[in-house]
């Protein structure tokens, strides 16, 4: 799974991607710093099921934090969009064919409006941020259709003539997208579309199937910029009214970022995604350090956070609506190195206990005899829904 990080030059998008990740991405205030797109982990934000025990669990990947867990996704960081990329403008269709890979999409606008469509710095509120909001659904929509419809004539003549059924013939192009044949079929059943009419409405599944296919979190950054008379609430309300179907998450990117720094170098205590911290190296800091963070700490109460850790969770949790699952012992946690629940799974919504153990091994799943909830010690079966943070042992045979 991969979470690109998209919006235009200019509005913090690698100030974001650095925030999640602390990786060394390059980042300045001109159009088209990231030519290239930056691959780095960032980590989603789990309840530690260890803690219910009276413990802390032992992550191979990842780590902990208090009684907060943080599993590892990988991040990319692609290069600035600009109005008619579909048509080659900018770097053109180099920064579309980077958001392949992506499954989900975190977009990054300047909510202060001191950003112009080219990425160039202006004046704070003097361009609207909504305008970036539909300018990256219609470059995202049309390509997608420029693909579709370059491929349409083969695509058309497999469903007439050779009778194949259209998610399948569709899904030969469009598998370079990670569009899979069950959204395919989704977005077709959506609007209503068959081989009878399916050839005249080629953008609106165009655009369906991006929807489905690239579902995305707004991420208003620079409220840090508007802290000053909180204008940044009013401007988070009104996209969210005129854009009820996403959700649109308030962000200080830059903040995230230097709190991330401080914790790393031991001089406060900070856990991503929560209002406050502690310092705990205030002789480390200079004036105006102590300052900054000072300015910092109001900043993310007036907020709740800084929103960086959010938008992550937001993108995994609920628009992927993956699920942390974590293989363990009804009698022990530990596994034979005394590691407490060193692993953990993330599962799509549905996922039962016999797809958990095939996650855990081909053999568990081939010979599942039943699986055990170790939260409640109750026995389950295979056709079990798996819930949010279960804690799960597969019995199996051999």
């Amino acid at each position: 799974m991969i979470i690109g990080i998209v919006g235009k030059p200019n509005v913090g998008k690698s100030a974001f991607f650095r925030s999640l990740t602390l990786a060394d991405a390059e980042s300045g205030n001109f159009p088209f710093t990231t030519i290239d797109p930056n691959s780095a982990i960032g980590y989603v934000k789990i309840k530690d099921p260890a803690v219910e025990f009276g413990k802390h669990s032992n992550p191979r990947d990842g780590y902990v934090l208090g009684d907060w867990r943080f599993a590892p996704i990988e991040i990319i960081d692609v290069a600035g969009l600009v109005p008619g990329a579909s048509e080659g403008k900018g770097l053109g269709n180099k920064f579309l064919d980077d958001l392949r890979q992506a499954d989900a999409l975190i977009h990054v606008i300047d909510l202060s409006g001191a950003t112009n469509e080219k990425g160039e710095s202006i004046e704070i509120n003097t361009y609207e941020p909504r305008k970036d909001i539909k300018f990256l659904e219609e470059e995202l929509d049309q390509w997608f259709f420029n693909i579709i419809e370059r491929n349409w004539g083969n695509i058309g003549k497999k469903i007439k003539m050779q009778d194949m059924k259209i998610e399948i013939a569709l899904v030969e192009v469009l598998s370079g997208l990670k569009i899979s044949e069950n959204q395919i079929l989704q977005a077709l059943a959506d609007l209503k579309l068959d081989k009878t009419n399916v050839g005249d409405n080629l953008f609106e599944l165009s655009k369906r199937l991006r929807e489905i296919s690239k579902p995305m979190i707004i991420a208003a950054n620079k409220c840090d910029v508007l802290m000053e008379d909180n204008s940044w609430k009013g401007k988070v309300e009104e996209l969210k009214k005129e854009f009820p179907n996403y959700i649109i998450i308030p962000v200080m990117a830059e903040y995230e970022f230097n709190l991330k720094k401080a914790a790393k170098s031991g001089i406060l205590k900070y856990i991503p995604g929560e209002e406050s911290f502690e310092i705990i190296k205030e002789d480390k800091l200079n004036d105006g350090q102590k300052k900054g963070l000072e300015i910092i700490r109001v900043a993310t109460k007036n907020l709740g956070n800084t929103g960086v850790q959010e938008c992550l969770n937001a993108a995994v949790f609920e628009q992927l609506k993956l699920k942390p699952i974590f293989p363990g012992g009804a009698s022990k946690l530990e596994d034979s190195k005394g590691n407490v629940l060193p692993d953990c799974f993330l599962m799509e919504e549905k996922a039962t206990a016999l797809d958990f153990a095939f996650r855990l091994h081909t053999d568990f799943g081939k010979h599942f005899i039943k699986a055990i909830d170790v939260k409640t010690k109750m026995m389950v079966g295979k056709d079990h829904s798996l819930k949010f943070g279960d804690i799960v042992e597969i019995i199996s045979g051999k």
